[in-house]
């Protein structure tokens, strides 16, 4: 049991706070049905992702119990069997869609409809194709927000997609420069453990880092000037346009710790990275005011 739970990874499920992102940012979270809605939304991706990590492990521990730190995973270890481990993970997938469909209607559970396959695509081929890989994972971060937006009746605007997309490029790409570093560091072949992370060099994940940053940095500008005329208009008290101070710093220093490799285990660094909660609490502020007071 107590391997069942850890194969759950409940400390990535700090991933799935992503479905809050669209009503927070529309300023309706706190109206009761749209909270209880993206709660909701929150629980159905944890059961799908946990889903997604009890099949991909079970398909990757051959290659896991040459990582230095994925071979004690539960699978990897023998502790969980694999052939239980992919029948919860099937149980668990399709469960979600169901419990979408009954949240939201089918609309939401074409999202995690779109979800499941592409995490499944990942899991057996995608994820040894060079770019694609870096895609699928990026679109499991992209559908959270998608599917907050759809789980609460938000619209989603064209700015907050690029933001969220590139974003989620930036985090991903800066995890395989994580990996790299630590296999070469544990003297592995990155290769043998995951065939893409033989394919990237370190300059090219380096300028994926930069492209991915400057668009996401971009996108956020224009994004937090649109939304100020929309929430305040006439009126421009700028608030809004000060999120974007925290918001460059905080990406800048993602940013240098992941050029560090120090992106291994993106969670950890929302976690335990104290400079960055501090610059998200300021980005917090601000926007709330902008939304609540300005």
């Amino acid at each position: 049991m107590h391997g069942l739970v850890r194969l759950a990874r409940p400390r990535q499920w700090i991933k799935n706070f992503l479905v809050f992102v669209a009503p927070a940012a529309a300023g309706v979270l706190f109206h009761s049905t749209i909270l209880w809605h993206a709660a909701a939304a929150f629980a159905i991706f944890c059961v799908a992702a946990t889903g997604t990590y009890y099949l991909n492990d079970s398909i990757d521990a051959a290659a896991d119990r040459q990582h230095p730190t994925k071979r004690n995973r539960p699978v990897a270890a023998g502790v969980v069997p694999a052939p239980l481990a992919i029948t919860i993970g099937a149980v668990l997938m399709a469960a979600s869609i169901v419990l979408a469909v009954l949240l939201a209607g089918w609309h939401l559970g074409v999202v995690m409809g779109i979800y499941a396959a592409v995490q499944l695509a990942y899991s057996f081929g995608l994820k040894n194709e060079p770019i694609l890989d870096l895609a699928c994972v990026s679109a499991g971060f992209i559908l959270r927000a998608v599917a907050g937006g759809v789980a609460t009746s938000v619209a989603l605007s064209n700015w907050f997609l690029i933001v969220v997309s590139f974003g989620s490029l930036l985090v991903v790409t800066g995890k395989r420069s994580g990996e790299k570093k630590l296999l070469a560091d544990e003297n592995t072949d990155g290769a043998a453990v995951r065939q893409t992370l033989g394919l990237y060099t370190p300059s090219f994940l380096s300028t994926v880092r930069t492209l991915s940053a400057a668009v996401t940095v971009s996108a956020y500008c224009l994004w937090a000037f649109e939304r100020a005329g929309q929430v305040h208009p006439g009126h421009d008290p700028i608030w809004f346009q000060l999120t974007i101070i925290p918001f460059v710093i905080a990406l800048l220093h993602v940013l240098r710790l992941l050029d560090s490799g120090a992106g291994a285990a993106p969670e950890e660094l929302a976690l335990k990275d104290h400079r960055l909660q501090i610059y998200g609490l300021c980005w917090v502020a601000l926007f709330a005011i902008g939304v609540y007071v300005g």
